[in-house]
């Protein structure tokens, strides 16, 4: 298994968990309060989904989808890495959604550079 390939799953299955958690645990309803985002929370949640089956389904079907589907979770990542910054959450707290977001622009790079 090639890092890509490995680092294509990893991020799907993550976005597939994260997308679906939006919509079932008390958790992320009460994550998304203290963001200031709770009327965003679903939308959010449906982009990580949406994005976790371009990316994998288009990685395997249609490379295009699966670049344009890292782009934009890579920039939902950063987002959220400003998000948590903007609520005072240390680095630490705040590096997962950052590493997320180098992971999928390494992914989206990769299969641009796989073209």
């Amino acid at each position: 298994m090639t890092l890509l390939t490995f680092l294509v799953i990893f991020s799907t299955l993550s976005f597939l968990f994260f997308g679906i958690s939006c919509f079932v645990t008390a958790h992320m309803r009460n994550e998304f309060i203290r963001y200031g985002l709770k009327d965003h929370q679903y939308l959010i949640g449906v982009l990580q989904i949406l994005g976790a089956f371009g990316l994998g389904f288009g990685y395997i079907f249609l490379p295009l989808l699966s670049v344009i589907s890292s782009v934009g979770l890579s920039i939902l990542m950063l987002l959220g890495f400003g998000v948590r910054l903007k609520v005072k959450d240390s680095f630490v707290q705040s590096a997962p959604s950052f590493i997320y977001a180098i992971i999928n622009a390494y992914i989206s790079i990769a299969l641009l550079l796989s073209f």
